[in-house]
């Protein structure tokens, strides 16, 4: 029973997180990426010192920046997670939309 009730718990949230997911705006995702494009780079391409963002699957993306936001993630310079932290989780979704659709252009 209590497994029962654990699974369906997680599928609940599951579904919850995939609703924000699922509901990034790519346009609003462009605006927000003018200050990812200071380290990614304007195509959201990286280089040897950032990665590539463009093409990344969105709910890796957001799974990611929650990483930054919440400090289980860090990185060298520490900047993610105080970028990741001042974003809602629309804006997350949002940005991982646009990088996701800037990959398949």
């Amino acid at each position: 029973m209590t497994t029962r009730l654990i699974f369906a718990l997680l599928c609940v949230l599951m579904l919850a997180a995939g609703s924000v997911q699922a509901g990034g705006d790519p346009a609003k995702g462009k605006e927000l990426s003018i200050d990812c494009a200071d380290c990614h780079g304007d195509d959201g391409m990286g280089d040897d010192e950032f990665p590539k963002l463009a093409g990344l699957d969105a709910a890796e993306h957001v799974a990611a920046l929650k990483g930054y936001a919440s400090g289980e993630r860090v990185d060298e310079s520490e900047m993610m997670g105080d970028i990741a932290s001042e974003l809602s989780e629309q804006d997350m979704a949002d940005l991982a939309a646009y990088y996701a659709n800037l990959g398949s252009n």
